[in-house]
């Protein structure tokens, strides 16, 4: 007969005893069954039958519970009829539990789970969890990971989105570890987060199984949240960092290794950033770092059922699972091990994963996040102002469309308020924006604020940089790459014209207040024609201000000059907030105080569209 949750709950408190074993950090977790010994047959070393067990993993929640889009404040849609949520996760947990043992299931995730909805933003900044007082609120992705009895989840990047304050304040709540073996304090390189978990396993009558998870996180940390982490963290190699762990992980005598790892398979580094590390290196993970059974992988938000890869220096096949992210799926690794000659060996370890849209979402979790649910719908239908017309971004990735105007056009104004008065006011003020949600909307007439905070979804805050106009050029060069080369009289097809692969939206950056032709007929590094500033040729000596986001300012997608460029000044508020307060300020969005048309797509002088 399986053990159901509430038995399970039980049960775990009732062999607190035989606690887990946590690497790092003086850690301790309730283990299922920990405290049976051995039998005397299998002391002695000899075969015991083939026992089962499955690890579970999620990744790249980016603040999903429930199955709902607090940008339209609606069930959550895409074309490809996908669910999300961490209520959907439990139902499939639960059904893999009774299935398997509620004893020999372990649950897990990958990294991203506090930035990427408005639910998360509010227990950020509106209703912070970091807050000193008595009466801080419960974290909604906490309180369902917690029900859930999630084993331990590795930092994601985004976890640094707040702080360093807000994430430990986060871990606060938890009842599992968060681990980053790479996640190193400053001041003497040492783990400032567990780098591993062991938990046991007790599988038919032979000694407790030891799974030990390794978490492991991103070191472009160290470039996206310089802001946050600066002379507080570093971050080194992922696979480097694994060749020190994982034989730590072994000796401190887990029988299987699980690596929870924040970093995708297939590009060297994503997006042309150049980091000193690859940025997707859970392949080179598996190939170079002896002792790892499975990798659970996440950052690039991709479906990777399995993938196997073979050990150079063993050998051995090592299991990779990629879900797809929000919980949209849930990886199942499905391992058989048998106890001979005195240890544990795996005979059998395959991987799959489950879709969230077969099941309903698990009324526990639903009836949990009821209050924050509530909270969060109230805060986004607030009302800040009204539009002339309806605005969409479903045009910008190849035609300078007006929303994306408005996004320049509130970060020249931040930026140039900012500078009224100071030495640099008479520089003039230019801005940088990129179509981050292709469903992004503003409707005609009542303007929420969820309208608002839908044009920018990350938690990116705004700087000043001077750039010349011959920097600028090769600026817009590179963002230029986007688009795949076209030859004239060709015919067009929106869907192959951009190259999203390689390039996603976020990298692709038109800059407000300039005019320029963008020649898709030529090859990337020379497609920037007929380049203006107020009608006149750009002086390529010409001393410019650009307003840009921090991603983009400390390096994020590689783009040249603007990481090195001198900052002139520098906010700690979102993005997102400026825009909101611009709308509220106006009262009326009209696209004749802000809309450009400064850029198009050509073939040879000719225009695409």
């Amino acid at each position: 007969m399986s053990l159901n949750r509430r038995d399970f709950v039980t049960r775990s408190a009732a062999t607190a005893a035989g606690a887990a074993l946590v690497g790092g950090a003086g850690l301790a977790a309730a283990s299922p069954a920990a405290a049976a010994g051995p039998d005397d047959a299998v002391a002695k070393g000899k075969p015991n039958k083939k026992q089962a067990f499955t690890v579970m993993g999620t990744t790249d929640l980016h603040g999903r519970v429930l199955n709902w889009d607090y940008f339209t404040d609606a069930v959550y849609a895409d074309k490809a009829h996908n669910e999300v949520g961490l209520a959907k996760i439990s139902t499939l947990a639960k059904q893999v539990r009774e299935e398997k043992g509620w004893d020999r299931c372990l649950l897990i995730d990958a990294g991203d789970t506090i930035q990427g909805t408005q639910l998360t933003y509010y227990f950020a900044r509106v209703e912070p969890i970091a807050t000193e007082a008595d009466t801080a609120p419960e974290h909604p992705m906490a309180l369902a990971m917690n029900t859930m009895e999630y084993t331990a989840a590795a930092l994601g990047n985004h976890e640094f989105n707040y702080g360093i304050g807000t994430l430990r304040a986060y871990e606060e709540q938890l009842d599992f570890p968060l681990l980053g073996a790479n996640a190193l304090n400053a001041r003497n390189d040492k783990p400032a987060f567990p780098p591993y978990v062991i938990r046991k396993l007790k599988l038919g009558s032979g000694p407790a199984l030891k799974v030990g998870i390794l978490g492991l996180t991103n070191p472009g940390i160290a470039i996206w949240d310089k802001a946050n982490v600066a002379g507080k963290m570093t971050f080194p190699g992922i696979v480097e960092t694994a060749k020190v762990w994982v034989p730590k992980v072994r000796a401190a005598g887990a029988d299987v290794v699980v690596v929870a790892c924040h970093s995708g398979m297939d590009e060297a580094t994503s997006y042309g950033d150049q980091l000193p590390w690859a940025e997707n290196a859970s392949v080179a993970l598996a190939e170079q770092v002896p002792g790892v059974d499975a990798v659970l992988v996440g950052h690039a938000h991709k479906e990777i059922p399995q993938r196997l890869v073979v050990n150079k220096e063993t050998g051995k096949t090592v299991v990779l699972s990629e879900p797809l992210c929000w919980g949209q799926r849930l990886t199942c690794f499905d391992f058989e091990v048998e106890f001979d000659r005195g240890a544990w060996k795996v005979v059998s370890l395959s991987s799959r994963v489950l879709n969230s849209n077969t099941v309903p979402e698990d009324p526990e979790i639903v009836n949990l996040m009821t209050d924050q649910h509530k909270k969060v719908v109230a805060y986004v239908n607030q009302v800040i102002g009204t539009a002339k017309i309806e605005l969409s971004i479903a045009e910008a990735p190849y035609k300078d469309t007006p929303i994306i105007d408005l996004i320049g056009r509130v970060q020249a104004d931040v930026v140039k308020a900012a500078l009224a008065g100071g030495q640099y006011a008479k520089l003039p003020v230019l801005a940088q924006a990129a179509p981050f949600n292709r469903t992004a909307r503003i409707p005609a007439g009542q303007v929420k604020l969820r309208d608002a905070a839908g044009l920018y979804i990350y938690e990116n805050t705004l700087e000043a940089r001077i750039l010349t106009g011959a920097q600028l050029k090769d600026y817009l060069e590179f963002s230029a790459r986007y688009y795949n080369q076209l030859a004239p009289g060709a015919p067009v097809d929106k869907a192959t014209l951009t190259n999203a692969q390689n390039t996603p939206d976020y990298n692709y950056d038109s800059v407000y207040g300039l005019g320029y032709d963008i020649d898709i007929a030529q090859p990337v590094g020379s497609r920037i024609v007929n380049l203006t500033f107020e009608g006149k040729p750009l002086d390529p000596s010409a001393q410019f201000v650009l307003a840009v986001n921090n991603y983009r300012a400390n390096g994020g997608g590689n783009f040249p000059h603007v990481a090195a460029a001198q900052k002139v000044w520098a906010n700690s508020d979102e993005i997102r907030n400026a825009m909101i307060a611009w709308v509220k300020a106006k009262g009326v969005i009209d696209p004749a105080d802000f809309a450009a048309e400064s850029w198009r797509l050509v073939r040879a002088g000719q225009p695409v569209f």
